[in-house]
């Protein structure tokens, strides 16, 4: 049994417990707000994982969804590799979770290279996904990672360098998260990230992807397509996080969260630019983020309820 699969038999019988306490709890939590159709997978990005030292990724994400009726799965894909590696191990969760829940598609949430990852899902199996929504997703590139690339050309002394250090961070996020069973490729992962890497992935797998910097496709092959991303990288004077971002960010010229530009982010039917920076995304560093901005816990309510409206 895969560490996924054990993980997915605790999240079913943490539901079958929880539906038991929630018949006592509040209307708010039995209005079912954010009760999709379909399952929401959660899709990590570049060197993240699915809960580490007790932390989660989606910081207090997918609770806040499950408290309004969705059932939520976390997946747990390489945290460095390729887009193709990452969206099999991808497709294999998927279709555990179809399995073991009945249900015939997921709606498919990524975030970062979870984009990327998300798509390449819904390109080769559209009749299992209902919907991909990219947050802060990679989805023609990173001015980062050309410049990483460029500074460490292939087969450079520096290039060995770069995958050593890349390749030991892999192994503590492995460690403390528990997928220690998955490969780790930190060279390819930052090759699929590159803008060349991109514009080759899209050619297999263009949908939904715009052709300026507004909205692409919503409905392609069966499958809706939504995004939105931040545009800021100094949020909040407590996060230690904010000042690696926006260092980073001034290479783009461009808006952007200090990952990646708003235009590459854009996939689908694109909702929106939020005061943000690409961990604010995912509601890290532990809630730290612009006050005065979205909670971003309350966008994923949201989008979960804008599927639920649509019948996904």
């Amino acid at each position: 049994m895969t560490g996924f699969t054990r993980r997915l038999l605790r999240h079913l019988s943490f539901a079958v417990t929880a539906c038991a306490l929630m018949l006592g709890a509040s209307a708010h939590a039995q209005s079912g707000y954010t009760q999709t159709r379909y399952p929401i997978v959660l899709v990590h990005g570049l060197f993240g994982f699915d809960s580490a030292l007790g932390v989660d990724y989606f910081y207090g994400i997918p609770d806040a969804l499950r408290q309004g009726g969705a059932r939520v799965f976390v997946a747990q894909v390489s945290a460095a590799n390729s887009t193709e590696v990452r969206g099999e191990q991808l497709l294999a969760q998927v279709k555990t979770i179809l399995a073991v829940t009945g249900a015939s598609k997921v709606n498919l949430v990524g975030h970062s290279h979870g984009g990327p990852t998300t798509r390449y899902v819904a390109g080769v199996a559209p009749g299992l996904v209902a919907s991909v929504t990219s947050i802060g997703g990679v989805n023609r590139g990173s001015r980062v990672a050309d410049i990483l690339r460029g500074v460490a050309p292939a087969g450079s002394v520096s290039e060995t360098v770069a995958n050593g250090a890349a390749s030991a961070l892999v192994g503590l996020i492995n460690l403390v998260s528990g997928g220690s069973g998955l490969p780790q490729m930190p060279t390819p992962a930052l090759d699929s990230l590159t803008t060349a890497g991109l514009a080759d992935f899209n050619r297999r797998f263009p949908q939904a992807v715009p052709t300026g910097c507004g909205s692409g496709a919503e409905l392609v092959n069966g499958v809706r397509y939504y995004s939105w991303t931040g545009t800021q990288q100094l949020t909040n004077v407590l996060d230690v996080t904010d000042g690696p971002l926006a260092v980073m960010g001034l290479v783009f010229g461009e808006a952007n969260d200090g990952l990646v530009s708003a235009c590459s982010s854009r996939l689908g039917k694109h909702l929106g630019d939020y005061r943000q920076n690409h961990l604010d995304e995912v509601n890290q560093l532990v809630g730290l983020r612009d006050w005065f901005s979205a909670d971003p816990v309350t966008l994923y309510r949201q989008h979960a309820n804008r599927l639920k409206q649509i019948g996904l």
